[in-house]
């Protein structure tokens, strides 16, 4: 059964059926119920490859995200899914790893499948040398490209971003305000985000005073269990007063360290961690935090794409603000 068939059935002309499945204003109701009748009788199904040369999309947009079981990325994954289909757009995901060629490499594929748009979740896919960027950069040629928690400028690129160097910049100076006097920053990576993370720590360590000797900061990739360990193997982490980290895994990792070693918290140490996640209020004391405010972030992507989609004008970049929660691991008021 075609679409001929169905033309042929209803005593109408291809050019009509074709009308009533690309939801044409253009055709009467009688004749609308005439032919949906048929499609429902015949449980015909167009096939969308066809109706996208008519209709020029796909309905589809890829996500490319580099690691789906990341809570962060997940998260990010299941807002903008839950977007786009609100907005009647199906979701081609690929996981890509966090090496370049791959990040490429399925970005070609999703160009190849013909999607109306690709949303970049994670700042991963925003390297330091400019030159890996060339390949978003051409495939905004193509389609549309948003980015979730990155920056890069260029035409047909739209980002959406909280602003990570100001939120690590305000809870490293509340922290020190209060009194603290030997902080250390621990992160995971050196993405666009954890790049704007650790220059917040490093302006705050700065503007209150710190020689560049006394700001410390520290890279761990492990897991919570493993950087804990990290941690009470190294007896210079015993002095420092304070822990701010890019990640509430990460500051979990500390608070099992201070439980571990005997240290008080929020006596002895403040902690602090960041997005906000469900863990955070799953530890005792619970965690404070930074919310990246990362729903709202993904919804404003997708506004932004349906905007463009639209043809209509709308800002290449769009900086959120993110907010202290103020929790049982520090003692100061934010």
């Amino acid at each position: 059964m075609n679409i001929y068939d169905i033309s042929k059935k209803a005593g109408v002309s291809i050019a009509t059926v074709s009308r009533v499945l690309n939801g044409s204003g253009k055709v009467s109701e009688r004749t609308r119920q005439k032919v949906l009748s048929v499609i429902e009788e015949t449980g015909y199904t167009p096939n969308v490859f066809a109706r996208s040369l008519g209709l020029n999309t796909m309905k589809t947009i890829g996500i490319l995200s580099a690691d789906s079981s990341d809570t962060f990325l997940a998260n990010a994954i299941y807002y903008l899914e839950q977007e786009l289909r609100r907005h009647g757009y199906d979701s081609l995901l690929c996981c890509t790893g966090y090496e370049h060629d791959a990040k490429e490499k399925y970005l070609s594929l999703l160009l190849s499948k013909r999607v109306d748009a690709v949303i970049l979740a994670g700042s991963s896919f925003i390297e330091k040398n400019a030159k890996q960027n060339q390949y978003i950069l051409d495939a905004a040629g193509d389609v549309p490209i948003i980015i979730v928690n990155g920056y890069l400028k260029g035409d047909n690129i739209y980002c959406s971003l909280c602003d990570d160097e100001q939120a690590i910049y305000r809870v490293t100076s509340k922290l020190l305000q209060s009194g603290r006097t030997s902080p250390v920053y621990l992160y995971r990576s050196l993405s666009y985000s954890g790049r704007h993370k650790l220059a917040g720590y490093k302006r705050a360590c700065a503007d209150h005073g710190l020689s560049p000797d006394k700001i410390k900061s520290c890279c761990f990739s492990a897991d919570i269990l493993s950087v804990r360990d990290l941690l009470l193997n190294d007896r210079e982490f015993q002095n420092h007063d304070v822990f701010i980290t890019s990640d509430d895994d990460m500051g979990i990792s500390v608070l099992k360290y201070a439980q571990a070693s005997g240290r008080s918290v929020p006596d002895d140490l403040c902690i602090t961690g960041y997005n906000n996640s469900k863990m955070g209020i799953c530890c005792e004391p619970e965690l404070t935090t930074v919310d990246n405010r990362l729903e709202f972030s993904c919804t404003n992507a997708v506004s932004m794409l349906m905007q463009v989609l639209d043809q209509k004008t709308v800002p290449s970049k769009t900086m959120i603000t993110g907010e202290i929660i103020a929790r049982g691991t520090t003692d100061t008021v934010f």
